[in-house]
């Protein structure tokens, strides 16, 4: 469990392939820090870390991870938003993110707003997922709140801290994301497709 608080920009230090899998191995500050076993939100993907030295740690995406998320694109090189799980006792600043990424968005429109930015995402509707207005979503595992909510798109105010120290400084239009929907949202949303199949 995280809160879409990023805690560091990570670096993509090595990508190795096995089979279906995908072994990537990261630098971050807090590497050292890390234990195997211990769950890492990489851009909103919840992964396990397999290895750890002081200034890298290792984890792996099978095939499903990488068919549901962008991270079968990632290079060598690409800045990553970190964030470690939740512990019991810390304040929760952001909302409840799962870690599960539920789809792909692409960035639409970026446009500067007397200081801070606007950012339009769509996505693909079919798949059940939803936005509400003033609501809550994961974008590359960053916590933002949802503004101009419609059936298949959405923008969120980025403040400057937002943008300098995750990845949205590095978006562009036609970027990918991962999202993760709001998780009471979507529980909502399949009692009200079953209460409308009764």
């Amino acid at each position: 469990m995280f809160t879409g608080i990023i805690e560091e920009i990570g670096k993509v230090h090595a990508i190795a392939t096995d089979s279906g899998n995908m072994h990537l191995t990261l630098e971050a500050p807090f590497s050292g820090e890390l234990k195997v076993d211990q769950s890492v939100s990489h851009n909103g993907i919840c992964l396990t870390v397999v290895q750890k030295t002081e200034l890298q740690y290792t984890v792996t995406a099978i095939k499903e991870t990488l068919d549901k998320t962008t991270m079968g694109s990632w290079r060598v090189g690409d800045r990553v938003n970190l964030e470690r799980g939740l512990r019991l006792g810390d304040r929760l600043d952001g909302h409840m993110v799962q870690g599960h990424v539920d789809q792909i968005g692409v960035c639409t429109m970026i446009t500067e707003n007397s200081g801070s930015w606007i950012y339009s995402f769509q996505y693909d509707s079919s798949l059940g997922n939803i936005t509400i207005e003033k609501g809550s979503i994961t974008i590359n595992g960053v916590s933002l709140t949802v503004v101009n909510s419609r059936d298949d798109s959405f923008s969120v105010a980025i403040i400057p801290y937002t943008y300098e120290h995750t990845n949205f400084h590095l978006l562009e239009q036609g970027s990918k994301v991962n999202l993760e929907f709001d998780v009471i949202g979507k529980y909502v949303s399949r009692l009200h497709k079953k209460s409308d199949a009764l």
